[in-house]
């Protein structure tokens, strides 16, 4: 039924939940999984004296958040792929499940977002409103 899924995490304890039936749910129907990470964007940043200190650790973190990830599904016999990007998260997991042609969106009901997140809308309900595809939100 899905032939590619895309597994959206921020390294928080509900994607890693999420990343549980992402593993289960891509083994039993042989499907690829995309993993997706968004940084916030550094373009505000330019000219700050720590600007590159700062971009190498965002960019680091984001390796590290889908590294995890990846080794995880991985170990499992899983077909996984990495995407790392700069910018909002939900435009991110969109433009993955559009351009990868998933079938399945995965992520958690909550993350590591901020105050602003709040305020706006959480990630998993804007991505749920304009994703190409089901969502599936964990808990």
């Amino acid at each position: 039924m899905f032939e590619c899924i895309v597994f959206a995490t921020d390294g928080s304890e509900h994607a890693r939940k999420a990343r549980d039936y992402a593993r289960n749910l891509a083994d039993l129907h042989k499907a690829r999984v995309f993993v997706v990470h968004a940084y916030s964007s550094l373009s505000d940043l330019l000219g700050f004296k720590d600007y590159s200190e700062i971009a190498t650790h965002r960019i680091a973190n984001g390796k590290k958040i889908l590294d995890e990830a990846a080794a995880d599904l991985s170990a499992h016999g899983l077909t996984v792929e990495t995407e790392l990007l700069e910018g909002p998260t939900v435009e991110a997991i969109l433009h993955v499940a559009e351009i990868r042609k998933a079938g399945l969106i995965i992520l958690g009901a909550r993350g590591l977002g901020t105050l602003k997140g709040l305020l706006l809308g959480s990630v998993s309900h804007k991505v749920l409103q304009h994703a190409p595809c089901p969502v599936l939100i964990v808990r």
